[in-house]
Formats: C-alpha cells, sequence, structure tokens
C-alpha cells in the first residue's frame, strides 16, 4: 500500500474530511489531496502531526492498514473471559485444517515432556509466568518457521 493510501485510509477511520484534517494542520484541502493521491510527500514534521492527529506512531501511519488495524482493535476490546471461551484450535484449523487433523496423526505425548522441559526452563532462568513462558516458546518456534 502507498503513503497516500495509508493516508487516507488512517484520516477515513477518524471520520475526518480532507478539509478537517487540512483546516488542524494548517494546510490547505489541496495539500491533503495531495499527499493521499501520492502527488506529494508530506515532510517529516507534517508526517508527524499527521500521525498525531490520526493517533497513530509514525511507523503505523506509514504502514498502516485499516483491515489490520480493525482486527487489533476488536483484539483489545475482547475481555479476557471472552476470549477463554473461544475455541481457538477450532478457529484457527478452518484456515489451518493440521491443526483438526494432526490430533489423530500425531503421539502427541512424544512431544510434551520435552516442550514442558523447555517451559520449566524459561520459567525458572528468567523467572517467567507459565504464560508467558507459553508465550516465548511459541515466539521461538514460530522464528524456526
Amino acid at each position: 500500500m502507498s503513503l497516500g493510501n495509508s493516508l487516507f485510509q488512517a484520516r477515513k477511520k477518524n471520520g475526518l474530511s480532507q478539509e478537517e484534517a487540512a483546516k488542524k494542520l494548517g494546510v490547505s484541502r489541496q495539500t491533503i489531496s495531495k499527499w493521499e493521491t501520492d502527488e506529494t510527500l508530506p515532510d517529516i514534521r507534517q508526517s508527524k502531526r499527521l500521525a498525531v492527529l490520526y493517533h497513530l506512531s509514525l511507523d503505523e501511519l506509514i504502514d498502516f492498514d485499516v483491515d489490520v488495524k480493525e482486527i487489533e482493535e476488536v483484539i483489545e476490546r475482547t475481555s479476557e473471559e471472552t476470549q477463554k471461551k473461544i475455541d481457538w484450535t477450532k478457529m484457527w484449523a478452518q484456515k489451518y485444517p493440521v491443526l483438526a487433523e494432526y490430533p489423530g496423526q500425531v503421539r502427541e505425548e512424544d512431544y510434551t515432556l520435552p516442550l514442558r522441559a523447555l517451559l520449566d526452563r524459561l520459567k525458572a532462568d528468567y523467572g517467567y509466568s507459565e504464560l508467558d513462558a507459553f508465550l516465548v516458546l511459541k515466539d521461538i518456534l514460530a522464528k524456526l518457521y
């Protein structure tokens, strides 16, 4: 996605017209339009002001993806209690069928003891909670992929 499209999506997500954004930034509506159509680029100071206006970091503004942002917001708003009700394996298995298939094929017990040892080592070596150790191990495994 281009910077212009990111700016457009961020402005729309914040419910601002080009005129409103321009007024808040002290520029013309045409300037906003040129930025959003990639005709010109905002300078670094204006980019920072755009990020503040749209409630984003500069990095987020540059790579703004409205779909990703909406998913992140839904996750943030979802309570722990609700998250515990979700069968995450079933949900992810819709996208990755192997998650539903492997229990009948793989002897889980062949892997649980070595993985438990790794979790316990992370907890002992770094003082991580059970959940934190699990998340670190999950992240390490994801990096191998």
